[in-house]
């Protein structure tokens, strides 16, 4: 199962650069590209990535990686999900902070 985080980058990724091969894919996300094909299969499963063949291309085996309409609902999901999780990251944060300078007098 993938963290929010890695699930929202993958997709946000992917929505903003289809034409990326799957090396390009996993070094922009800082994985492995066994572990992409991994990810990127177990999106298309899930009916959330389509993958096309090039047309015209003169490599046979590059693709274009296109999300689905399920695949846009699902990053939606997925962003409103990671967003209010940082939110509060970020409250504790402050509320850290203010302890930390109250403690030091500031």
């Amino acid at each position: 199962m993938l963290s929010d985080h890695t699930h929202y980058q993958l997709l946000k990724l992917l929505e903003a650069n289809p034409h990326m091969s799957q090396r390009q894919l996993a070094e922009a996300a800082g994985v492995s590209v066994g572990k992409m094909n991994y990810l990127l299969r177990g999106l298309a499963d899930k009916g959330l990535v389509k993958a096309e063949n090039f047309r015209r291309s003169d490599n046979k085996l590059a693709y274009l990686y296109k999300l689905t309409p399920a695949g846009v609902t699902e990053k939606m999901r997925v962003t409103r999900r990671y967003l209010a999780r940082r939110k509060a990251e970020y409250e504790a944060i402050r509320e850290e902070i203010a302890t930390l300078q109250k403690e030091l007098g500031e």
